[in-house]
């Protein structure tokens, strides 16, 4: 068997960064992934400005402090101050311009102002509550680098900046075959011996966190040729192609000869991970296709962390690989065995700051209602034995799912 690092870095190569690209409003761009580096057209903040409601002042004018200054101007933010005069201070608000020659702004809360000016009580020091032009952005530098994943704060840059709009690549393409004369579509009725696809809709969903364009489904029955034919249509018309079980080498496992017959190479694996041992990567007409396990439990362990790397690449994003986190095992019975094994947990916070990993009580392939629940896989190891107390790595949802 392969080992699992191996087969995550064997898709995660084959991914090859988007061509087609368009430029898109602001309001279009949330879930896109940037096709150029965006540099800086301004300072930010273009000019110094005050952090806090208060006064600027020249802090050599309070070293007498307490001392009472003239108010020589209320100024708010969006208009121009004047300069300041010696022996006197200027009203500012949150993001008015710093005058000239001031050097300091003191915290409103820090003094008094009455009819006949302000009060100090305590001397200034030089250069507190001053947001200084350019600390945040800097004219001609890189703010965002291409391949970035756009959501509120990548937005928030670019309008700050006053950009309008931005160059994104397409929206990545995702065609998913499912196979199985058992298989019924949700809503028909269940004839005996039948099962609901669950596959289908499953992998759709998990494409669709991942900011693809919506999946496209196609469901063939156990027949060669029906088999070809979605498959050369899907692999026509989609950047990425998954197809669920029939990879095997059972009597009805067509999806291998399928691949073979329509010209394309298939390398079949059997990964040294549980559940999800059988995966294959194909390549057909150029595109790639991941052959994944039918057990929609082991569909979806592949899916988050071998198949999430290989899209996110393949949408050009700059960061291909999410990180691991490290918990704690909280476990009534030791887990492991002779392959990495992907135990569905929740994690929750200690009181001590720790991570605590509760794995579900039902951790056989066949248990879906476990996908619902879990927020996380944890790693246990090949051949280990780990019981609680035991440090893990665990890869949370939330992290590779998007």
């Amino acid at each position: 068997m392969l080992d699992f690092d191996t087969a995550q870095a064997r898709l995660a190569a084959r991914a090859r960064p988007p061509v087609e690209q368009e430029t898109l409003p602001l309001a279009a761009l949330h879930g896109r992934v940037l096709a150029t580096d965006i540099v800086a057209a301004l300072d930010l903040p273009p000019a110094d400005n005050s952090a806090m409601d208060g006064y600027a002042v020249r802090a050599a004018d309070t070293a007498a402090a307490p001392t009472a200054l003239p108010v020589q101007q209320r100024c708010f933010a969006g208009q121009a101050p004047q300069a300041l005069l010696p022996g006197q201070a200027i009203r500012l608000f949150t993001g008015s311009v710093i005058p000239a020659g001031a050097d300091t702004v003191v915290m409103q809360e820090d003094c008094q102002e009455d009819e006949s000016g302000v009060t100090f009580q305590t001397p200034a020091l030089a250069g507190q509550h001053i947001r200084h032009r350019g600390e945040d952005m800097r004219q001609g530098s890189r703010i965002l680098a291409q391949g970035a994943l756009l959501e509120a704060g990548q937005i928030a840059v670019l309008a700050a900046q006053g950009f309008a709009q931005a160059s994104v690549y397409a929206p990545l393409k995702v065609g998913i075959l499912t196979t199985g004369d058992e298989l019924v579509a949700p809503g028909d009725p269940l004839p005996p011996a039948a099962i609901y696809n669950s596959n289908a809709a499953m992998l759709a969903s998990l494409c669709q966190g991942l900011r693809t364009a919506p999946a496209l489904l196609r469901h063939a029955r156990d027949d060669a040729q029906a088999i070809e034919a979605a498959l050369e249509d899907l692999a026509q018309t989609c950047d990425l192609v998954l197809s669920v079980g029939g990879a095997s080498v059972g009597e009805k496992d067509l999806v291998k000869p399928a691949i073979e017959s329509l010209g394309g190479t298939l390398d079949l694996w059997r990964v040294r991970m549980k559940p999800g041992k059988p995966v294959a990567l194909a390549d057909l007409k150029g595109r790639p296709i991941v052959c994944l396990p039918g057990n929609p439990v082991s569909a979806f362990a592949v899916f988050t962390v071998l198949v999430s790397p290989l899209i996110r690449g393949l949408q050009g994003r700059n960061r291909i690989l999410p990180p691991t986190r490290r918990g704690i095992l909280q476990t009534d019975r030791p887990l492991g065995g002779d392959r990495d094994d992907f135990v569905r947990i929740q994690a929750s916070l200690a009181p001590s700051g720790a991570t605590m990993l509760t794995p579900h009580a039902q951790q056989s392939s066949g248990a879906l209602s476990s996908l619902a629940w879990a927020d996380g896989l944890a790693r246990i190891p090949a051949g280990s034995q780990l019981s609680s107390g035991a440090d893990v790595s665990w890869y949370a949802l939330s992290d590779w799912l998007r």
